[in-house]
């Protein structure tokens, strides 16, 4: 009865719910609007952010939003659904795999293909893009630098690469970044296992602390690339430690004072709009502060569009069916599908900014990773609650 109680609370029968889509793209359009018509308000809320190095590395309006939408997901968790989670071997086996032995190769694959190869007449054979040296690195005007050379801009030692390395790098960037945040989200509204999914972005969170400079320095061939330690484990915290904390905690204390039948049918009940509206806020502050950048530059977007989709839908594909034919359940195949297809974006954004520049089109190529996050994950998300009965009848009907 309880797991029936839980799967309705997921069922999106409003109007509102049930045309998510429809109202992110109004969002969407909107937070571009509002760039437009009041970019002095967007460059102020984006400004407000906490700085590693120089760079922006949380938004403090994007962390407030993003807390209210995490926050009604971790304190419906129950702890004891973590602990049993944490001993099912295979589905955490199974994310490690897809998202640190086979998805950054793939985005490696597939984004040098369409921009290296196939896109790169379109986007422009001989555009060049500018972007930060490497830190440690002093190199004198004209050295060579990888595919790049050293120029002098106002004053300022800057490498001069072709533009499509520059996306490409950013798409690197996305890819070896997986979801630590969002996916709880996701696994959400699939139905997933809750606890699964915490258990599995805490296992990946402490990876990529361990991974991300190594696989960002291997594939993206600057040598020693410098791991952003603080930035990774800022994120981490405010993304996903702090709403954790304070749903554990407000849990422990309202079940205590007023019982679980007041909890789940009274305090869940008050919550439950309260993860959609912050996630369609969170759009309309993102695309606020990006619109500009986007509007400027259409066509660019769908050319890095286009791999990044086939990635995200490719990775699915593959922990999904790898899912059935270990024989998971759906409730842990599910979340495991989709922490491998969705990125985190915050990070990927971040370390564009601080390694290539915050003009770089590294930092664009990260900026596309959200644009198309939010429908593609939500199209994986329809895919999974229609597909339940392939992972057994039972759970066709929970």
């Amino acid at each position: 009865m309880q797991e029936k109680i839980v799967s309705d609370e997921r069922k999106m029968s409003s109007v509102f719910e049930r045309y998510l889509t429809v109202w992110i793209g109004l969002c969407i359009i909107g937070g571009i609007i509002l760039g437009r018509i009041a970019p002095g308000l967007a460059k102020t809320l984006d400004n407000m952010s906490l700085q590693v190095n120089g760079a922006p590395v949380v938004s403090i309006p994007i962390a407030l939003c993003l807390f209210f939408m995490m926050y009604p997901i971790m304190v419906k968790i129950d702890f004891t659904d973590v602990i049993k989670a944490g001993k099912s071997g295979k589905p955490v086996f199974l994310t490690l795999f897809i998202n640190w032995a086979v998805k950054p190769f793939t985005m490696y694959l597939i984004a040098f293909f369409f921009l290296g190869l196939l896109f790169r007449g379109l986007i422009g054979a001989e555009a060049v893009d500018l972007v930060k040296l490497p830190f440690g690195l002093n190199l004198p005007v004209g050295a060579q630098h990888g595919a790049g050379t050293v120029i002098l801009v106002d004053g300022m030692k800057m490498l001069e690469i072709p533009l499509w390395r520059s996306y490409f790098a950013g798409c690197i960037l996305l890819g070896i970044a997986p979801c630590t945040a969002m996916v709880l989200v996701w696994g959400y509204l699939a139905r997933g296992n809750d606890g699964l999914t915490l258990v599995m972005v805490a296992i990946n969170s402490l990876t990529m602390l361990l991974l991300y400079g190594v696989l960002g320095g291997f594939l993206l061939g600057v040598g020693r690339l410098p791991i952003p330690w603080q930035a990774l484990l800022l994120s981490v915290s405010i993304y996903v430690a702090l709403p954790l904390a304070a749903g554990y905690v407000s849990r422990t204390l309202l079940i205590s004072k007023w019982g679980e039948v007041w909890f789940r049918e009274r305090f869940l009940h008050v919550l439950t709009p309260i993860t959609i509206g912050a996630l369609l806020l969170t759009l309309v502050l993102l695309f606020s502060f990006k619109g500009e950048v986007i509007l400027a530059n259409p066509l660019t977007i769908l050319w890095i569009s286009i791999p990044l989709f086939l990635q995200t839908v490719l990775i699915f594909v593959l922990g999904y069916g790898a899912a059935r034919l270990l024989k998971l359940s759906y409730r842990d195949a599910a979340p495991a599908a989709m922490i491998g297809a969705s990125n985190h974006f915050e990070v990927a954004i971040a370390t564009a900014v601080m390694l290539f520049g915050l003009s770089s089109g590294a930092a664009l190529a990260t900026v596309v990773g959200v644009l198309i996050e939010v429908p593609v994950m939500l199209m994986l998300v329809k895919i999974c609650t229609s597909t339940r009965h392939w992972f057994g009848a039972a759970e066709s009907t929970e």
